[in-house]
């Protein structure tokens, strides 16, 4: 189970451990509209892990670990929102 500080571990980390790696892009340039209506320019990092399971039989436990994920992340993160998108995509071997 993550926790907040993911024991210690950058969420890089954890995917690797998790997952066998992923891929970090970093340093994206963005903005967002704040809760107040003020446009806030913003840093992004883009974390990609590629699973090899299907969403059509796996789709409960992956709610459920992106919802953890999205909790941990909000709490250790100062962001007002945090964006986890989970999509299939078929790999051709």
């Amino acid at each position: 189970m993550l926790t907040a500080t993911c024991s210690g571990l950058s969420f890089e980390e954890e995917f690797t451990y998790a997952f066998g790696g992923c891929t970090t892009v970093s340093g994206l340039e963005g903005s967002y509209l704040s809760k107040t209506g003020t446009k806030v320019p913003d840093r992004i990092n883009l974390i990609y892990v590629d699973l090899p399971l299907a969403l059509s039989t796996n789709f409960d436990g992956m709610a459920r670990y992106t919802g953890e994920l999205r909790g941990v992340s909000l709490e250790a993160l100062s962001e007002e929102s945090v964006l986890i998108a989970v999509t299939q995509v078929y790999h051709a071997v």
